[in-house]
């Protein structure tokens, strides 16, 4: 796998260039196009991203916001609820210049190639991946104009309504499923995903469906049970083989690297948050000791490891404890810190908590129970594609089972903070749910200088060249929307 990928991505790099001199009739100023799939491999590294955003994004913001995290360092803003829009808007603009773009050009470019309807199906998954990122962080966002800059002249696209967005993905994501099926598709290899497996693409599809149809539970209860049902008749993920994710590889800096691995080579801050370290240790949770070790010492004795809180900085550590060093707190661990580990999208395990939702409110999809378990089960199998140094055995997994049984008198509680602890790294997902059903129930902090009263944010924010490059379009989607801040909510983000 690790070789292919770097035969994939050194083709995509040089598919552009001369190769000889045998077509003399060739125009010298007209570039050779690059290979639709060669360019799935970029849009999905594009995808996973690099260190900037998941350093600023995911981990500074999100991962602290959704009490993952926390550091004293002053620049980790989501920590403290404090605004940094350079760091604010980077996923937007990380996403539009890279895997929106290539994503849009692939389109045009099987369309005009007349590729099989399967490879088109499998770029509008990764199309509809990538704008439910964006849409789901920022609100409203350009979408039926973005990424038409080259092949349409549109510089300054239109913001849509993510009423109107949500509709648009939901009905790309049954289109695309439905123009799938067994086999191979077209893309084989560069595929770096699936292998060009459509089945598991088609599954992703509906799980993605079930995902984005369950985001409108607050806005649309009555959408959202329709757009559950039809994803789960569909069919959705069955097993980790199913498991959405990027595969990175030890390579060279900005090729091929996990942008999460990148940030904790370069940034030593960031600890296990109090939060999340006491509800590991309160379940006897095996995945804990996986997932962190104790900074001086590298242990991972869970009673040895000790949560950071959130919302605090040097001076006030200080004067809680009368230390600055947070050397004793629980950091992330080496196994999960590599630059070859994977970037995970969605999990088996996200879609079987979502079953046991489904059945909860509607009475669909089996049983609660059961879905509660599997979820459990195969969340901590998950940890297995970080190597065999984070698999956890059966026995363990039973164990923590019976003393952590399913609650049908708490389910949705119980549930969703399972979800949060899946979703651990996958901090969008998180950031996303958590604002989706209230749960797990977070004590917000309340640092001095804070944007938000003292609450935690519900959005982050735009990009300032906006405002300069593209008024009139950002000024429409601020009047729609509500004010560009950190405490603006999203559409589906309803009170």
């Amino acid at each position: 796998m690790k070789k292919s990928i770097f035969i994939l991505l050194f083709a995509l790099l040089i598919s552009a260039c001369d190769k000889g001199f045998e077509d003399f009739n060739v125009n010298p100023t007209k570039p050779t196009q690059v290979s639709v799939a060669n360019k799935l491999t970029a849009a999905q590294l594009f995808a996973s991203s690099e260190r900037y955003d998941n350093w600023r994004a995911g981990l500074i913001y999100q991962s602290t916001m959704m009490q993952h995290f926390a550091t004293t360092a002053g620049y980790w803003s989501g920590d403290k609820y404090t605004w940094n829009r350079g760091y604010a808007s980077s996923l937007m603009d990380r996403y539009y210049g890279n895997a929106v773009k290539s994503l849009e050009d692939m389109l045009v470019q099987l369309d005009e190639e007349e590729s099989p309807e399967e490879m088109k199906a499998i770029t509008r998954i990764m199309r509809v991946f990538v704008y439910s990122r964006l849409t789901d962080l920022y609100g409203d966002i350009p979408y039926s104009e973005a990424g038409k800059a080259v092949l349409e002249g549109i510089l300054t696209p239109q913001y849509d309504a993510q009423s109107d967005i949500y509709a648009d993905m939901l009905n790309e994501l049954e289109e695309s499923a439905a123009a799938l099926g067994s086999g191979a598709s077209g893309f084989g290899g560069a595929d770096i995903i699936y292998n060009g497996d459509q089945g598991k693409w088609k599954r992703l599809a509906n799980s993605l469906m079930l995902r984005l149809g369950m985001r409108l539970i607050k806005v649309d209860p009555t959408a959202a049970q329709a757009w559950a049902t039809k994803a789960i008749a569909g069919g959705v993920m069955t097993s980790n083989e199913d498991i959405f994710f990027v595969p990175h590889t030890i390579g060279p800096e900005g090729v091929n690297q996990n942008g999460n691995g990148e940030v904790f080579q370069a940034d030593g801050n960031p600890r296990l948050s109090k939060t999340f370290v006491d509800f590991m240790q309160a379940g006897n949770d095996p995945r804990l000791p996986i997932l962190g070790s104790r900074r001086g010492d590298g242990s991972t004795v869970v009673a040895d490891l000790q949560g950071f809180p959130n919302g605090l900085d040097s001076q006030m550590l200080m004067d809680m404890t009368g230390e600055e060093n947070t050397d004793a707190y629980a950091e992330p661990s080496a196994i999960i810190k590599g630059l070859d580990a994977p970037m995970i999208f969605q999990t088996y395990a996200e879609v079987e908590y979502l079953l046991a939702e489904a059945n909860v409110r509607w009475g669909i999809a089996g049983d609660a129970e059961t879905h509660y378990n599997n979820g459990v089960t195969a969340a901590m199998k998950t940890l297995s594609l970080y190597g065999d140094a984070a698999v956890i055995d059966d026995a363990a997994i039973a164990d923590y089972l019976t003393a952590n049984p399913y609650d049908a008198a708490n389910a949705l509680e119980q549930i969703n903070t399972q979800y949060w602890a899946v979703t651990f790294l996958n901090e969008y997902e998180s950031f996303a749910n958590w604002r989706r059903t209230g749960f797990p129930v977070l004590v917000p902090v309340n640092y001095p200088g804070n944007v938000t009263g003292g609450t935690i944010p519900r959005r982050l924010s735009y990009s300032e060249s906006e405002q300069t490059n593209n008024p009139a379009n950002y000024q429409a989607a601020v009047d729609r929307q509500g004010s560009d801040e950190l405490t603006t909510r999203v559409w589906w983000d309803v009170n």
